[in-house]
Formats: C-alpha cells, sequence, structure tokens
C-alpha cells in the first residue's frame, strides 16, 4: 500500500472496505474472559505488541470539535506509564495515568490499572477516575468520580483492554460493571498497512472498534501501531460506521529526563522510541 495520510473522509473510505471485507465473519456476542483461568507472574511487564506499556513517555493526543453552540474547541489527552499500581484479585497492576482537556482545561483524570497475563492478553482491572466540573467561567466548581471501577468490587469482572487473539471479529469486553455503568466492549475490526498521523508514519495498525451495551449508539475506532501503541480515535461515525466527525491523532511523544548514570540505555531507547515525529517507523515485523 503507498503511503497515505488518513483524514476523516479518507479514513472512512478505508474503513469501508475494511468492514466489507469481514463481512463474512460471523460476528458472535461479546466474550466475557474467564480471568479464574488467567495465569500472571509477579511484575511481568506490559509489552503486548499492540498495547505496550514500557517506558514512562508522554504521549499528547488531539483534534479540533465543536461544542453544544457550534464553537469550536480542542479536545486533547495524554498518556503516560506511570508504574506499578494497587494489587487488584491478587494481581499487581501497572497504572497508565489518562488527562484529558477541553480548550487546555482539565476535563478528567484517571489512573487506567493494567495487567498481562502469561497468555500476552493485556487486561483491564478497572480505573478511578476524577471529573472537573466548571462554572461558565471555567472556574472549578466540584469533582466525581463517575465511571470509576475496580474488578472484585461490586460485582465488577475484569476484561480484556488488549487481546493476545487478533482475529477479524473477536469481539470482547473491555470491563463488566454493571453496577458502576462500566460496559465497554470491543472488536477486532481490522489491519492496515500503515497510517499517518500528525506524529509520524506507523506500519502494520490494528483497528478495534469500541463501543457500550449501555448505549449502542456510542462508538469509534481506535488504531494501535504494532510496537507502539494507540496512534488515533475515530468518533462520531455514521449507521455505516465511516466517516466519523471526530479524530483525535498523535501529535507527539515527550521523553522525561534521563538519569545521567545511564547515558548509553537511554541514548538506545529514547533515540528508538521517541523520534518520531514525520519519519517513518523502520521496522515492520510479521
Amino acid at each position: 500500500m503507498d503511503q497515505f495520510r488518513l483524514t476523516p473522509i479518507t479514513r472512512g473510505l478505508q474503513i469501508a472496505g475494511l468492514i466489507l471485507s469481514t463481512t463474512s465473519v460471523a460476528l458472535a456476542a461479546p466474550q466475557l474472559p474467564s480471568f479464574a483461568g488467567a495465569t500472571f507472574l509477579p511484575g511481568a511487564a506490559i509489552d503486548h505488541p499492540y498495547f505496550p506499556l514500557m517506558d514512562n513517555a508522554v504521549r499528547t493526543f488531539s483534534g479540533q470539535t465543536v461544542d453544544e453552540d457550534g464553537d469550536p474547541i480542542v479536545d486533547s489527552f495524554e498518556l503516560k506509564r506511570l508504574g506499578a499500581g494497587p494489587t487488584i484479585l491478587g494481581v499487581q497492576a501497572t497504572t497508565q495515568l489518562d488527562r484529558a482537556f477541553v480548550d487546555g482545561l482539565l476535563d478528567e483524570e484517571t489512573f487506567d490499572y493494567y495487567a498481562q497475563d502469561t497468555a500476552g492478553n493485556v487486561w483491564y482491572l478497572g480505573e478511578d477516575v476524577t471529573n472537573y466540573v466548571y462554572d461558565g467561567e471555567d472556574s472549578l466548581i466540584t469533582t466525581n468520580s463517575s465511571s470509576s471501577w475496580r474488578a472484585g468490587v461490586n460485582d465488577a469482572l475484569p476484561g480484556f483492554i488488549m487481546p493476545a487473539n487478533t482475529t477479524l471479529g473477536f469481539n470482547y469486553y473491555q470491563e463488566f460493571a454493571a453496577a458502576d455503568a462500566a460496559l465497554d466492549q470491543g472488536r477486532i475490526q481490522g489491519h492496515l498497512d500503515q497510517i499517518v498521523v500528525d506524529a509520524g508514519t506507523f506500519f502494520d495498525v490494528l483497528q478495534i472498534w469500541e463501543g457500550t451495551e449501555l448505549d449502542p449508539t456510542v462508538g469509534g475506532f481506535k488504531y494501535y501501531a504494532r510496537g507502539f501503541g494507540l496512534i488515533l480515535e475515530d468518533e462520531h461515525l455514521d449507521a455505516q460506521l465511516r466517516n466519523p466527525e471526530f479524530s483525535k491523532e498523535l501529535v507527539s511523544v515527550s521523553a522525561v529526563p534521563i538519569p545521567a548514570a545511564l547515558p548509553l540505555l537511554g541514548s538506545a531507547l529514547f533515540g528508538t522510541l521517541f523520534m518520531r515525529r514525520r519519519v517513518s517507523v523502520q521496522a515492520r515485523t510479521g
């Protein structure tokens, strides 16, 4: 495939092709993974090829949309791995911080908890959320923890944030916490050879549809590049799951400072992971 940049329109065309290519795949009901049958190794790294949490860089995503009055606003978020998190259902979690902004104002701050089993599945064990509520003058009024949940609390069960099985049509729960209004689902939708976003060109990209049975009208696509992770989100699709009205794409990757005692390690690590802006990813694996 020739290199191309996916605008909302061309992305819709490409997605349409992917959907047509999977019409022969029977879309079964989402599976609730069996956590009791999973095996975890203490301190195991999350190194899934499409969902690696191996560095502490800040990944920034951004896009422009409109508010309720039709005025343009910038919707953005940042992801950063924080390291070891709480122990949930007997498993040591890895914490990722997700901070969402609207026109630069902090809107939501979430601590997501993940763990990878020996089969390669990355489990979603819960999230602690702080939502920020402002008045018309952008002054903070209050906060709340709506949509927070943890596996093992209120009968909540974990699901896959990224399954080891990336077969087209595989449908699964990402979380199963009905009491906390958290019933997100994922479906492996397709594979793309490459995508160009603001931060660079990425190869071997996995496309996943994400939605919730709580509101069938809500859903969108996320795109994960092999060896890197999330690079793009498409939201507000039409009835044919095409033509997203709004997208948030990776715009920058900021390396954290490297200790002076580790110059060679830092040079190798960050030279590989972060010198990506407007540069093609060098290697594509099977």
